[in-house]
């Protein structure tokens, strides 16, 4: 038998992913410094750009709670159907599920632009701890920093845990909308009663995690503007 008949070959794009992820990586990075110091050239520093970034991505939270609460009265209208132009009703649905993507792909981006800052911050202020000469404000900024970190790790999991249940949401929602447009008759749409209390349970359990998430937004944003000795980083 031939030897390489065995063998899988690796693909086009498996190479360009493989030589690809690390430089770009390595771009990201290197743009990212050069943002920074770009703007704290201005005057604003890493812990001003986190505070604004985790209320943007607060903010975000609270939009996507909003419409997929939205989407889920709509899709609980949808099985009181009695009649009308099912295209219509196609439509509303079809609408309200690319709104919810669209919110979910900018609660995603929000959180990793938080991670994005929070990392760059708390390796600059490991490296500033050394330049310290007197060894108690040293102690000092290095308490302070575990604790912001704590605080940290606390939010991101919060919006990370998020962010995590939102997928499984827009899945089942995606589902009814590929269902309608294939189906477009009474007897479809009937048959998608079932499938609310699911969906019921899958947002209400995504609105919790989202309101935990702004909570811990809030907490934050509050500790870290509260550490008027933070260093500027």
């Amino acid at each position: 038998m031939n030897k390489s008949s065995n063998t899988n070959p690796i693909s086009f794009a498996a190479v360009c992913r493989q030589l690809l992820g690390p430089l770009t990586r390595y771009l990201i990075s290197k743009c990212q410094k050069v943002y920074f110091r770009a703007v704290e050239s201005t005057g604003h520093h890493k812990r001003d750009i986190l505070v604004s970034r985790v209320e943007n991505a607060r903010d975000s939270l609270e939009e996507a709670k909003e419409q997929f609460q939205s989407a889920l009265d709509k899709f609980s209208a949808l099985t009181d159907f009695q009649g009308g132009e099912l295209e219509d009703l196609y439509r509303q649905i079809k609408v309200e599920f690319d709104y919810s993507k669209a919110k979910a792909l900018a609660v995603k981006d929000r959180i990793a632009a938080v991670q994005d800052v929070a990392e760059a911050l708390f390796a600059e202020w490991e490296d500033e701890l050394e330049l310290y000469t007197n060894r108690s404000l040293r102690s000092s900024s290095r308490q302070k920093l575990k604790l912001t970190q704590q605080h940290y790790g606390q939010l991101i999991s919060a919006m990370r845990r998020a962010e995590g249940k939102i997928e499984p949401v827009l899945s089942v929602f995606q589902d009814q909308v590929l269902f309608l447009k294939h189906n477009l008759n009474a007897k479809a749409v009937a048959s998608l009663e079932h499938e609310l209390a699911a969906m019921t349970v899958g947002v209400a359990g995504l609105i919790t995690a989202m309101e935990r998430s702004i909570n811990r937004a809030n907490d934050f944003v509050y500790s870290l503007n509260g550490q008027k000795a933070l260093p500027a980083s």
